[in-house]
């Protein structure tokens, strides 16, 4: 045979070879992200449908399936990824089999319910609401640690937490039992100590300071207000616990713009008009400055408020009735002015 067709055919197979070896090593090796892209794995999806996702960041999705079937790797592992620009079909498949997932911030503030609570985790984890709520009212857990299905709301504190994205319903709840725990330092349990209330009757009153007023410089003023009341066994005499009452009657979605007379004759241990000391639970969820704000409340001689209609969002505080009796006739007047009936 002729050399030079010998060596024509050992040339040409060597360059079909170094094609093939090429080809395999850019669908293995060869940088495919075109830019950083992040992918969240459900907890039971497949290669397939993390392949549908990758259509947003890869030209040629089926070389994912087969670089994953040629390292023999079938299930990913949930959870949210990154994938940064330049990463191959290798160090994608690597990613997903090694979990190596990216933690997520996690942030919730003052839900009323823990209907809304899960609601509002649930958008931003994969667990979805009714599991979450299933969880944070399980029976037991509740009992192991002293909470009950109205006042376990104050065990979530408002805060950004970092989570993995799959985490589970009862994983997210054992954090926040733990974050609970650490936000009860030494120090907040000394000062609930010193005004002779439990951590669950300090968030209860910081609830109803949080619902009182939105200004934080003013939470330690209406916070030493009501524990003068409570020092004296006045009632406290707390419209946002009557918007509560109304709201147990007609609904969570109901809108309270005014308490009205008839309002403050419901009948209901949280009805602040008709029973002396702190209601049954917190109200709603109080963030950390309404509980700080009761922890370290001012002291004063005020025993009665009124909003004022000067400096719209803050109060008028008062120590005589008579004075209150002043202010609150200008404010109802104010109000009736604007029409508002309800």
């Amino acid at each position: 045979m002729n050399k030079k067709i010998i060596y024509g055919s050992v040339i040409a197979i060597l360059l079909i070879g170094a094609i093939v070896g090429f080809n395999y090593y850019h669908k293995i090796f060869g940088a495919v992200v075109t830019k950083e892209t992040i992918l969240y794995v459900g907890s039971k999806d497949s290669l397939i449908d993390v392949k549908k996702q990758l259509i947003k960041s890869i030209e040629n999705t089926e070389n994912f399936i087969w670089v994953a079937n040629k390292k023999k790797f079938t299930t990913p592992k949930g959870g949210k990824y990154i994938l940064k620009k330049g990463m191959s079909m290798n160090d994608i498949v690597n990613l997903l089999r090694s979990g190596n997932q990216t933690p997520i911030k996690v942030s919730f503030n003052n839900q009323d319910t823990l209907e809304k609570l899960a609601g509002r985790i649930s958008e931003q984890i994969e667990t979805d609401s009714v599991s979450l709520l299933q969880t944070m009212r399980d029976d037991t857990f509740l009992k192991a640690n002293g909470f009950t299905k109205k006042s376990v709301l104050g065990m979530y504190i408002p805060n950004s937490y970092e989570f993995y994205w799959n985490t589970s319903a009862e994983k997210f709840r054992t954090k926040m039992l733990r974050e609970y725990k650490r936000f009860w330092n030494e120090s907040r349990i000394k000062k609930a100590k010193e005004l002779h209330l439990t951590q669950d009757q300090v968030i209860t009153l910081a609830s109803i300071v949080q619902k009182e007023t939105a200004q934080k410089a003013e939470r330690p003023v209406v916070a030493g207000l009501y524990l003068n009341r409570l020092k004296n066994n006045w009632p406290l005499q707390a419209d946002p616990t009557i918007i509560y009452c109304v709201k147990e009657i007609n609904g969570q979605d109901f809108i309270v713009k005014r308490v009205l007379t008839k309002d403050l004759e419901i009948t209901s241990p949280y009805n602040t008009y008709k029973n002396t000391g702190l209601p049954p639970t917190l109200i709603a969820m109080p963030d950390i400055s309404a509980i700080d704000a009761v922890l370290n409340y001012k002291k004063h001689n005020y025993f009665y408020m009124c909003a004022s209609v000067e400096s719209i969002g803050f109060h008028e505080f008062a120590n005589s009735l008579a004075q209150h009796n002043r202010n609150a006739a200008k404010y109802q007047r104010w109000i009736s002015n604007r029409g508002i009936n309800r």
